[in-house]
């Protein structure tokens, strides 16, 4: 008895393993970050991308940063093209506003 459950427990896992469930990183920016620290979140996003992970860039606002959206899309435009330099990229569909701000699905082509 023991032995069949076991086993039932090792089928239930490795279905798990083949299932992308959990293959979706997120990566958060502000429109006012810095130039070396958006420099920093786009390594690591294409850390993530290179490992085959999905990656939602977040966009996000507080305040009266919401009135200044142009901006935050521009930084958002910045970050997206400095992952591009060394990685193909796709995006999984269009820039979402959100009620925090907006965000964006991408992979690697």
């Amino acid at each position: 008895m023991g032995k069949y459950f076991y086993q039932q427990k090792k089928k239930k896992k490795a279905q798990k393993e083949k299932t992308n469930a959990g293959r979706l990183k997120s990566v958060r920016i502000s429109p006012r970050i810095s130039k070396h620290d958006l420099e920093t979140k786009a390594l690591l996003a294409k850390k993530f991308l290179k490992k085959d992970y999905k990656v939602r860039v977040e966009v996000f606002l507080k305040g009266r940063e919401k009135a200044l959206s142009n901006f935050a899309k521009d930084k958002l435009e910045n970050f997206l093209q400095e992952i591009e330099k060394e990685i193909k990229i796709k995006e999984e569909g269009k820039l979402k506003r959100t009620p925090r701000g907006m965000e964006i699905m991408i992979s690697r082509k």
